[in-house]
């Protein structure tokens, strides 16, 4: 054999084989998000990237493993627009919005309530040496002065802080009941470690466990001046859940049946003197469902997700005005579906978070459809949502909920992610990158 001619095939062969990866290679960057980053570490997600998928900027907004924004219906933002509250696996921080610097201000355990509408000021609460216990503590988050409001009953827990700051709202299970350690705070369900946080795997058996449990429970108010508790509702078999005050209102709180949707009626509101409980969604067809509801920013606004029925094609972004009694039902697709939605500061605008059959964080546009002098009284206004796609989330382990929110000035949706194996709290622009 001629030597050359061996050389020759064998260097044809080594060129074949490099082009070949080279090739792999250039495949799997395709494959890859499109990467503006301005980090060196390659341990760590990049800062910024332009979604490749829908062309919109995202920005990572934290830089610890675990950290996470706040669930949707939490205001997490000082009233001044520029700066937002996250949680981290050992405390409460505080990010400036047009730096992107934080700060600690809360170490240890601690849990966030609240960030108020009215003041810069955190609630939130500590647990006590005794797991019963808790404690209800305050931040100022100008001053970084951390204050001890009050010592909470048994086994409670404080979720919602009124509009004035003068009260704070919560539940506790009386006595020893128990449902075998299914959401009744005999055990731990937090967060498991910085990689694939989210809720427990049998969470749907553990909530069916905990509502034919039936523990009797009390719904309170306190004082945040006084320390002093006022029972709202007492010994309901209920499980009472997802307190929150209207935003404007300081006497309205709205609360939930919690429990397997089509199994409670779960949206209601009730004055802080005990008044006026009543049922904000009364069902109409087996299987209905109505929940994850969230109060708009003009206080009088309750909004939820309503589907016709569970398991069905039919699902609406629904609203109720407590002042005028309006409805409002907006349809939505099986593919525009979300976990959680939310809507704009200015209530033109809503987003949701996708889940595992529709993976993205969408922005959606109310359509209304006029009407056209329908016979009847007190209808139902209709329309339907046209989105747009924001992110790619087919990484995302939706065991960890994105929970979307709008900042202030409504030029972000702000979401949490595992979608690069920790979680962090991100950021996509609502307008398209240049």
């Amino acid at each position: 054999m001629n030597p050359n001619l061996s050389k020759t095939a064998t260097g044809s062969r080594l060129h074949r084989t490099i082009l070949n990866i080279l090739t792999a290679c250039l495949l799997l960057l395709a494959s890859l998000p499109v990467y503006a980053a301005e980090t060196t570490d390659t341990n760590t997600p990049p800062t910024s990237w332009v979604d490749p998928d829908t062309g919109h900027r995202i920005i990572r907004l934290t830089g610890e493993p675990g950290s996470d924004s706040f669930y949707f219906n939490v205001n997490s933002f000082t009233p001044d627009g520029k700066r937002m509250v996250y949680t981290t696996t050992n405390g409460i921080s505080l990010l400036n919005l047009e730096t992107l610097e934080t700060k600690p201000v809360v170490t240890g355990k601690a849990r966030p309530i609240i960030v108020a509408h009215h003041s810069a000021t955190l609630y939130y609460t500590r647990p006590g040496t005794n797991r019963l216990y808790s404690a209800l503590w305050c931040v100022n988050l100008d001053t970084g002065e951390n204050r001890k409001l009050a010592d909470l009953p048994r086994r409670a827990s404080v979720s919602a802080i009124n509009a004035d700051e003068t009260l704070g709202a919560g539940t506790f299970i009386e006595g020893d009941a128990n449902a075998g350690g299914a959401y009744d705070g005999t055990a731990d369900l937090g967060k498991m470690s910085e990689v694939n946080l989210g809720e427990p795997a049998n969470k749907g058996e553990m909530m069916n466990q905990r509502l034919a449990a039936k523990l009797p429970m009390t719904m309170f108010t306190i004082d945040l001046r006084t320390g002093k508790v006022t029972p709202l509702l007492e010994h309901r078999t209920d499980w009472l859940n997802h307190l929150q005050f209207s935003p404007t209102d300081p006497t309205l709180l709205m609360y939930c049946h919690e429990g397997s949707w089509q199994l409670v009626d779960r949206i209601w509101t009730i004055r802080t003197d005990g008044t006026q409980n009543q049922l904000i969604h009364q069902r109409i067809m087996e299987n209905e469902i109505a929940g994850h509801e969230w109060w708009g920013a003009d206080g009088q606004t309750v909004f939820y997700q309503l589907h016709f029925p569970r398991g069905g094609h039919v699902s609406y972004i629904a609203s109720y005005n407590v002042q005028t009694r309006e409805r409002t039902w907006l349809q939505y697709n099986p593919d525009q579906s979300s976990i959680h939605d939310n809507s704009s500061p200015d209530g033109t605008m809503y987003c949701g978070d996708g889940d595992n059959h529709s993976p993205w964080i969408f922005l959606f546009r109310p359509m209304l459809l006029d009407d056209r002098q329908t016979l009847g009284t007190n209808l139902i206004h209709g329309g339907y949502l046209e989105s747009e796609k924001l992110v790619n989330m087919s990484r995302q382990n939706y065991r960890l909920e994105p929970n979307p929110s709008f900042t202030p000035d409504q030029k972000f949706i702000i979401f949490r992610s595992n979608m690069f194996g920790p979680d962090y709290a991100f950021a996509v622009e609502l307008a398209k990158a240049k």
